[in-house]
């Protein structure tokens, strides 16, 4: 068994947030391993973020992001369980990578039922003509189509998108760490954005 030092618990907590305790048995956990500590403290983050995720969201902020010398402009509303976490830093910090990714993204809802039904469509009947171009068969072009509407989903929804300053995870993995760190239940409610001229 590896030796626990005080230095790899501070380690771990500048890393991630956690207590010392949660640090401290990670680091037990994965024999003294700092990686393996980390991947540990983020599951347990994200298994907390799932029972959480029920807690009513009646707090929070409005956070406005100016990019590109006032050519885009974002607003987005997050929301969390109480007055404290929402003028916590992290959670300020949080709202602000999100309304910066979507000034990036541009993503065109939070979820697959925010986008209209026309856009759908569109996409639909472009990806059809697509597969029936390519000489694929009739009775596979539904199933082709269907896969091709799930991937844009998940490319122009928020909460599926990978996350622009950390492409291995989405915005929906984001906010479970925030969730984890914070302890409260945390929600992206709303988003609009602005482009100049459009």
């Amino acid at each position: 068994m590896a030796e626990i030092s005080a230095a790899m618990v501070k380690e771990l907590r500048e890393k991630t947030g956690s207590g010392i305790m949660d640090c401290k048995k990670a680091l037990k956990e994965s024999d003294g391993d700092v990686a393996q500590a980390l991947d540990f403290l983020r599951k347990k983050g994200l298994a907390a973020a799932a029972k959480r995720s029920a807690r009513a969201t009646s707090e929070g902020t409005v956070m406005s992001y100016i990019h590109m010398g006032g050519k885009i402009g974002v607003m987005v509303e997050v929301n969390c369980e109480t007055d404290f976490v929402a003028k916590n830093e992290d959670f300020q910090a949080f709202a602000k990578d999100v309304a910066m990714h979507i000034a990036a993204v541009n993503p065109a809802g939070l979820a697959p039922e925010d986008i209209p039904e026309e856009v759908v469509a569109k996409e639909r009947e472009i990806y059809r003509e697509r597969a029936l171009e390519q000489g694929k068969p009739e009775n596979i072009v539904d199933k082709i189509v269907e896969g091709q509407v799930q991937k844009f989903y998940k490319d122009s929804c928020l909460m599926s998108q990978a996350y622009v300053k950390n492409p291995q995870i989405t915005i929906e993995d984001y906010t479970k760490e925030v969730i984890g760190k914070m302890g409260e239940n945390i929600r992206v409610r709303r988003f609009v954005r602005y482009q100049l001229g459009e």
